[in-house]
């Protein structure tokens, strides 16, 4: 006999109708393809783009705030100097993946565009806020650490959750593209912040910052899904059936989804230490050259690479996951063999390898969440991902600091942070050897289904999802 089951948001709710409304009653709702392409389509993409690179722009370019922070601290008589104010700029990038899960949630409650127009609008204010207390380091990591974090999460993640919803054919590509975003911001934000230290001082820094972040607000008005997602409700349910319709735990169910989510944040351990104290890392071991020059290159071949790897991508046959570990070993290597050389130029060189293969990973990451997980979930499975990394990669760069404050050399810092990619792309093999319970993996055409863990079992054949009986 048939099972009645709740319905779920998978990946097949683009091929076939969705029946569903917010009472658990059934009706018959289209449910439209990606379209690929259109005047709406790609302004969400020029939107996704902003909202990249806004906010990884200020995130990414920490490195120019953190030895003013470092003088303040000095001035004041604080002890472990370094350590604290590398945790200004790490606890950033930390926060905004720590909190990442509680973006995807509620998007499950608001909506993919309010949640991204709220978080923009956090960001902005923090950032305003952070410029009244700039000499007060622990205030900042409240209100630039913690709730600008909060802010760019809530925007961060619906920037690639959206893209699932107008793309298709081309979404490796597309999520080349937006990601490039913090790249180009990257590429010329160091500058820009610099400019506007040197001369009007970190309060009037912050301000500026939080007047560019107030675009990311206005980006997430952009971001309408073309998918009805059904939001749920408390009037027929009690709490613990209100909170399973938000929280899709599905997701934790599907193998590959957990091994790969699980080697990330052992990937990401050692990946912000190079953001954080490259400038330092210049200043000590090539006095006299400009120290944004190996940070800029890593922004410009970023950008590279993520278009580069967001084609591959789209390509039949590729394994995204392996490219994504083929990316990680190298920014591994890369990153151990930096503080043994011994000329400016074989820096620059470095710094654009690791570019590239940064922007790799970095374009990989919404298609592999959207391919595992299915459009419908990918901000939760993105946000979870995320989250889950942001320990470890909030405590690299201050433990990077410790550690060279006690050697008083960056060999050991580097080393111990190139490691941890490899360490994590080894891991990531297990993914390989995982199928997915009670389904037939079918490649066609070259693409592997949609490895979302169903309650039933699904058949993949020339591209439709065929729902089979659970007996």
């Amino acid at each position: 006999m048939k099972m009645n089951l709740d319905p779920k948001e998978n990946s097949d709710l683009l091929q076939e109708r969705s029946k569903v409304d917010t009472n658990g009653n059934a009706n018959q709702e289209e449910v439209r393809e990606p379209p690929d392409g259109g005047f709406r389509a790609y302004a969400v993409v020029l939107a996704s783009f902003f909202t990249n690179g806004l906010l990884f722009g200020v995130i990414n370019s920490c490195s120019v705030v953190y030895p003013v922070l470092e003088i303040i601290l000095k001035e004041q008589g604080a002890t472990n100097e370094e350590s604290r104010a590398a945790l200004v700029g790490a606890l950033t990038m930390g926060m905004t993946f720590l909190l990442s899960p509680l973006s995807g949630v509620l998007t499950g409650i608001v909506g993919i565009r309010l949640t991204a127009v709220l978080g923009g609008t956090i960001a902005a204010l923090c950032l305003i806020v952070s410029s009244f207390v700039v000499d007060n380091i622990n205030a900042l990591y409240f209100t630039y650490s913690i709730m600008y974090g909060l802010g760019a999460s809530f925007a961060y993640t619906p920037s690639l959750a959206i893209l699932g919803h107008y793309f298709k054919k081309h979404l490796g590509l597309v999520n080349g593209l937006v990601t490039v975003g913090s790249s180009v911001f990257t590429a010329f934000i160091p500058s820009l912040m610099e400019y506007m230290l040197n001369n009007y001082g970190l309060h009037w820094l912050f301000r500026f910052l939080g007047l560019l972040t107030f675009g990311v607000a206005l980006c997430g008005l952009l971001f309408k899904p073309l998918m009805n997602i059904p939001k749920p409700s408390r009037r027929d349910g009690n709490l613990k059936s209100f909170l399973t319709k938000i929280i899709n735990i599905q997701i934790w169910k599907n193998r590959k989804y957990r091994f790969w989510a699980l080697s990330m944040p052992v990937a990401l351990f050692g990946y912000f230490v190079s953001y954080v104290h490259i400038k330092k890392f210049m200043n000590n071991n090539f006095p006299g050259a400009n120290y944004n020059v190996p940070l800029q290159c890593i922004a410009i071949t970023s950008g590279m690479g993520r278009l580069l790897f967001g084609v591959l991508a789209d390509k039949p046959g590729i394994n995204k996951i392996l490219l994504q570990q083929i990316s990680f070993y190298v920014i591994g290597i890369l990153t151990i063999a930096l503080p043994f050389v011994r000329s400016f130029s074989m820096v620059v060189v470095i710094s654009l390898g690791m570019g590239i293969f940064d922007g790799a990973f970095i374009a990989l990451i919404g298609p592999i969440a959207i391919q595992l997980c299915g459009r419908a979930y990918a901000a939760q499975a993105i946000g979870c991902m995320l989250g889950m990394s942001a320990m470890p990669l909030s405590a690299g760069p201050p433990i990077a600091a410790y550690i060279h404050r006690l050697s008083g050399s960056y060999t050991l810092p580097f080393v111990l942070a190139g490691i941890s990619p490899i360490v994590g792309a080894t891991l990531m093999f297990s993914v390989h050897f995982q199928r997915q319970n009670g389904e037939t993996e079918i490649v066609t055409n070259g693409h592997a289904p949609s490895d979302v863990e169903k309650s039933i079992p699904l058949l993949v054949s020339n591209g439709n999802a065929k729902q089979q009986t659970a007996l």
